[in-house]
């Protein structure tokens, strides 16, 4: 089951097409669907959970917590709108296609794909581009 949270006056306005989405990404990589709850919040929100449980004292646009079992994914997905907006700017993106990239972001890591090597990185915006493809 997919979860939307709203920490903030941010409303998505297709839920129920990115629940199909994100169903559609995690049985492509032969997983199951567990619990993902995603909140939306802003900077404010976010910082203070990345100070709190991660000791980073920096703005972020997600903070993944991951509660996979095996093949049964499941996390909450914490995700700043002001961050990804700002982000969106910086990197001439729609805010809609840049949202979508961040949150399926988290699902991959809960998948096994990370990004903190280089090569790690070609993977997982591979992996992105792909689920942004479906998605559209």
């Amino acid at each position: 089951m997919v979860t939307f949270n709203y920490e903030t006056e941010f409303k998505l306005d297709h839920e129920n097409l990115l629940e199909y989405w994100v169903d559609t990404i995690v049985l492509n990589h032969d997983y199951s669907i567990g619990e993902i709850n995603y909140i939306f919040c802003d900077d404010a929100y976010l910082h203070k959970l990345n100070v709190e449980f991660l000791q980073h004292d920096t703005l972020t646009d997600v903070i993944s917590f991951d509660n996979t079992l095996g093949k049964l994914v499941s996390g909450d997905i914490y995700i700043s709108v002001e961050r990804v907006a700002d982000n969106a700017t910086d990197f001439k993106e729609d805010f809609i296609d840049e949202l979508h990239r961040v949150m399926i972001h988290g699902v991959l890591h809960y998948m096994g794909y990370k990004d903190k090597s280089e090569e790690e990185k070609k993977k997982m915006r591979a992996a992105e581009n792909k689920a942004l493809a479906a998605f559209n």
